[in-house]
């Protein structure tokens, strides 16, 4: 490896290169602080307890550190604690490190065209001075990589705190409301930037795996993972383009969306997206997408009364008892059929995928068993819904188009 260049410089140019450096260091500091001013007037200087800017500070001591290992032949240290302070009060403005970088960089030439001349006043040879400007980029390198350190940090910070405030948001927008409480949901809502839509949807998802990535939903939607089964608030969900941008983010979830609803009705919209997450569970709605409660409304009536619906079926269905599981079943078939088919025998077969004499037996049999009773139009409507119900949950074939 090739000798550093610093270490063939005599110690009592060294000592005297260090002494000029570190007597002008508090000048230069101020000078390039005064430089930074100018460049950047709408920069916000903290001070210290003493009431001097923090940023002085960093400069005077991010010189003095620089000089004295240099010239102890060690590599040059960034002090971490100050520009780790510098980059976390950029993250939690929530500003970018453009500017600050810009700022080293700034600091870095004014330093070196001061060092520089007072290089030639204590006779230090060209190649050390050229090691002196190298290390002088490698300590840019590290000023950078310290703010970054606090920057992300603070970002961390902000993040989290964010977190919790949108957690909150979503809890008061969820809750069962007796009273007007737009007024700390105007401020909750505030605090994240979240503006109060007129209506929204609420969305109930189950995680493909444990460790799953939350979907990028984008902004705008309020998304909750902390629960078991993460939760997300859409707002203005019937916005052009806004149902296809949620798929798109949900692909490869389960869950349900309920259907939009005014702000104040949130619980609503939450309970009917439960409901359809439970039919999910049962199989009895298709996992692998985010189903719209708003076009599984009739799964939505049905299914969940299920007592009801067995109840309805023993009394209305009461015909069928003395017949055989097969016999009855594809009665209950026909007798669906019909009641949704308008036209006679041949329409029937046509839905049922048999032969139209076959249609008419069974028509005749069910004339037979229900008499009369099944021309009244109540009767019908609830003979409807009962073998929509049972259709639904597998007992009845489903029909052909």
């Amino acid at each position: 490896m090739t000798r550093p260049a610093w270490q063939d410089v005599p110690r009592s140019n060294l000592d005297r290169f260090e002494e000029i450096a570190r007597s002008e260091a508090p000048e230069l500091a101020h000078t390039i602080l005064f430089q930074i001013r100018r460049e950047y007037p709408y920069l916000h200087l903290v001070e210290d307890e003493s009431g001097e800017p923090l940023a002085l500070v960093g400069i005077r001591r991010a010189i003095e550190g620089f000089v004295s290992n240099l010239t102890a032949g060690a590599h040059p240290r960034v002090p971490p604690e100050m520009f780790q302070e510098f980059g976390r009060g950029e993250g939690l403005e929530g500003r970018s490190l453009d500017a600050l970088q810009a700022i080293y960089r700034l600091g870095v030439r004014l330093t070196w065209r001061r060092l520089a001349e007072i290089g030639q006043q204590a006779d230090i040879p060209a190649p050390a001075m050229y090691e002196l400007a190298e290390s002088g980029f490698e300590y840019l390198d590290g000023l950078v990589e310290q703010s970054v350190r606090g920057y992300a940090e603070a970002a961390a910070r902000r993040a989290s705190e964010r977190l919790r405030l949108q957690r909150q948001l979503i809890e008061l927008l969820l809750m069962e409301h007796r009273g007007d409480v737009s007024m700390t949901l105007a401020e909750r809502a505030a605090r994240i930037g979240w503006e109060l839509p007129e209506t929204i949807a609420v969305g109930v998802l189950m995680r493909p795996a444990r460790e799953a990535v939350a979907p990028a939903v984008g902004q705008g939607v309020l998304l909750e993972m902390e629960s078991e089964q993460p939760r997300m608030v859409i707002p203005d969900p019937e916005t052009a383009g806004r149902a296809e941008t949620v798929r798109r983010a949900t692909a490869g979830w389960s869950g349900a969306i309920g259907p939009p609803v005014p702000l104040a009705a949130a619980a609503t919209s939450l309970r009917w997206a439960e409901t359809a997450v439970q039919l999910i569970k049962k199989g009895l709605l298709p996992q692998g997408e985010v189903l719209y409660c708003t076009e599984r409304t009739e799964e939505l009536l049905l299914l969940p009364a299920e007592d009801l619906i067995d109840a309805a079926a023993r009394r209305c269905l009461a015909p069928l008892d003395g017949l055989s599981a097969t016999q009855s079943r594809r009665l209950a078939e026909t007798l669906l059929a019909w009641i949704e088919t308008p036209g006679g025998a041949p329409e029937v077969a046509a839905r049922l995928g048999v032969h139209p004499q076959t249609a008419r037996y069974r028509l005749r049999q069910i004339r037979e068993l229900w008499g009369d009773a099944i021309d009244e139009a109540d009767q019908r409507f609830e003979m409807l819904l009962v073998l929509r119900a049972l259709r639904l949950r597998g007992d009845l074939a489903p029909a052909q188009d």
